[in-house]
């Protein structure tokens, strides 16, 4: 087997990425692993620029990753190497597990001429499924022109990015938005943990008349004791950034429903830690939404199929819409949906032409 390393960054049309976490973004900064292995290749993608979500620099997910590369013993089959990836004592970083595990399942699928979803066991023909859209910080006109936008196009789901501007500023915007769309689209926050637990106790109450679909993340992960305390004003509560180990999700299974869960395969570390806290969180009757960062075609194809497979209350898949230089290709975005080929592994494609090689690693014992 041999692995091939590229980098680059995407960038949207007409769409800058501001949220209380992140500030602006005006690029994603993405690594591709493409895999090769009998004359089938497999592709894996992270994102790099997410400190802000996993403390993790740029600097320290690539380093931590070439040199397991270059340790690997690239002789091995690729279901023994998937094996390793989530080795207990294993010192990958969870963005490392995710671009390794996300490459090692595309190949599996391929090898075995199934779409991921069907290789993964779903019994669900349909290549699509439906998913939110995010409405970034911005002018409160950019915003409704944005609003407008993806509702011409089907997309009736909507969050909006809050805890940037006072929440008097938020809860304006929310109203603008229900009184140009009315009951025609499903609302919801996210907060990204910007609010203390006083500022929640006063959010909640006004924002009831709203009819929000949920709160994402109100309290920053270190205040989830105080998170029971919100649950009676009857809006339902989603996790995001408190979900990031499992014992994050054995904690939140054991909650009774009271909570719901995000769930993303960078934080979690690729497909198959993803399926498994998606199994426990629906087996403990926890609702969930699968979704991911800003990301390429790639994750954003990996994260579409564990829907398909799990089918999800909530898909938050939006993360390959309107890129311009994406080097993967494959999704199309209608009608309130993201679709994929229905082709073997992920269903995406790997244009290597428009990405910066860094580096190839196989076992010199087989050349």
């Amino acid at each position: 087997m041999k692995a091939r390393l590229w980098r680059g960054d995407l960038h949207y049309a007409g769409v800058t990425l501001h949220t209380a976490a992140s500030g602006a973004v005006h690029a994603l900064d993405t690594l591709w692993l493409r895999l090769e292995e009998q004359g089938e290749c497999g592709i894996g993608e992270v994102r790099l620029n997410i400190q802000y979500l996993h403390g993790y620099s740029a600097a320290q997910v690539l380093s931590n990753l070439q040199q397991m590369l270059t340790q690997w013993d690239w002789r091995a089959d690729a279901q023994s190497l998937l094996a390793a990836v989530h080795a207990p004592k294993s010192p990958l970083l969870a963005p490392s597990r995710m671009l390794l595990d996300m490459a090692l399942h595309d190949l599996l699928a391929r090898q075995a001429n199934k779409s991921l979803a069907t290789w993964l066991g779903s019994a669900d023909s349909t290549p699509g499924y439906l998913t939110n859209q995010t409405l970034f910080w911005g002018s409160e006109s950019q915003m409704l022109a944005q609003a407008r936008r993806y509702v011409e196009r089907g997309f009736t789901q909507l969050k909006l990015r809050t805890g940037i501007a006072d929440f008097a500023t938020d809860l304006a915007r929310l109203r603008a938005l229900r009184d140009v769309f009315g009951d025609a689209i499903s609302l919801a926050i996210d907060v990204n943990g910007q609010w203390s637990l006083a500022d929640a106790h006063q959010a909640f109450p006004q924002l009831r008349s709203l009819a929000l679909s949920y709160i994402e993340q109100p309290l920053a992960p270190a205040e989830d004791a105080h998170l029971a305390e919100l649950t009676d004003y009857g809006i339902p509560v989603m996790l995001d950034e408190s979900l990031n180990n499992a014992a994050a999700i054995e904690r939140l299974a054991t909650a009774g429903g009271a909570l719901w869960g995000h769930l993303k395969l960078v934080k979690m570390g690729g497909i198959a830690p993803t399926l498994a806290a998606a199994r426990r969180l629906q087996a403990a009757g926890v609702p969930l939404m699968i979704g991911q960062m800003n990301e390429g075609h790639a994750a954003t194809a990996a994260a579409l199929q564990l829907c398909r497979v799990l089918q999800p209350a909530f898909a938050e898949l939006y993360g390959a819409d309107g890129l311009i230089d994406d080097p993967v290709s494959g999704l199309t975005y209608h009608h309130g949906r993201i679709s994929v080929i229905d082709s073997p592994g992920l269903g995406v494609q790997f244009d290597a032409a428009h990405a910066t090689f860094l580096q190839e690693f196989s076992d010199a014992r087989t050349e």
